[in-house]
């Protein structure tokens, strides 16, 4: 029986990571995973619980008194938390700041890490985050690091908080991006840095498009799929 194919996609905020393994994802008949959307899941309990995302004791008891999972519908991945879609729940400001707080629990980091792992089944998946190709998956047989200009960062980000009807400025935005980006780099655990093996790829004057075929050509240079583009079953 052929490995499951993982494609690991890594790379900051806003960098377009969610749009290309999506499309990457669909291109070739995989399962799509965005790993942040676990840690957000996870900060939402912990806001929900009124606790402090500073206090690491006290998101951990949040935590682990919580139950996170997949499911998919009709090709589409939700995350649930405590059997609730909380796909409309997630991406409010105050998620992504308790998300980076989160995120730096080092016994956090071990249980949803172990999640993803998890997740990895049938065929395989193309799964984004910041620690993909060094952590979760670092035997993955194509790893890319995908990175963009910060002031383009901060466009697209506003472009996808307006989109999903929430009001913020460019201002506001650079600011936010700016900041997730401080915390990532000063990560104890897991911090925001390319595999020695990661492509890198600069996004900023590509369109998704673009970058999803550039993808694809590695992975047919590798043998992983086809050149039809279809999965290798080897």
């Amino acid at each position: 029986m052929s490995k499951p194919l993982i494609i690991a996609i890594d790379g900051p905020a806003g960098a377009g990571k969610s749009t290309v393994a999506r499309a990457l994802a669909q291109r070739l008949g995989l399962t799509y995973i965005d790993s942040g959307a676990t840690y957000r899941a996870a900060a939402l309990k912990v806001v929900e619980s009124r606790v402090s995302p500073a206090d690491p004791a006290a998101v951990l008891d949040s935590v682990n008194h919580c139950r996170i999972t997949f499911a998919t519908d009709d090709g589409e991945w939700h995350v649930m938390l405590d059997d609730r879609d909380v796909a409309g729940l997630i991406r409010t400001p105050e998620v992504t700041r308790a998300a980076a707080w989160v995120s730096r629990v080092p016994e956090v980091r071990q249980k949803l890490v172990a999640l993803q792992r998890e997740a990895a089944q049938g065929a395989g998946v193309v799964m984004e985050g910041r620690d993909i190709g060094t952590v979760v998956f670092p035997d993955a047989p194509l790893k890319i690091f995908l990175e963009a200009h910060p002031a383009e960062r901060a466009r697209r980000r506003l472009d996808q908080e307006q989109a999903d009807g929430r009001s913020a400025s460019l201002t506001a935005t650079a600011d936010e991006i700016r900041r997730r980006d401080q915390l990532d780099a000063e990560r104890k655990v897991s911090p925001l840095l390319p595999a020695a093996d990661a492509v890198r790829i600069d996004s900023t004057h590509l369109t998704a498009g673009e970058v999803v075929e550039r993808i694809l050509n590695l992975a047919k240079e590798r043998g992983l799929i086809e050149k039809s583009g279809a999965l290798n079953a080897e």
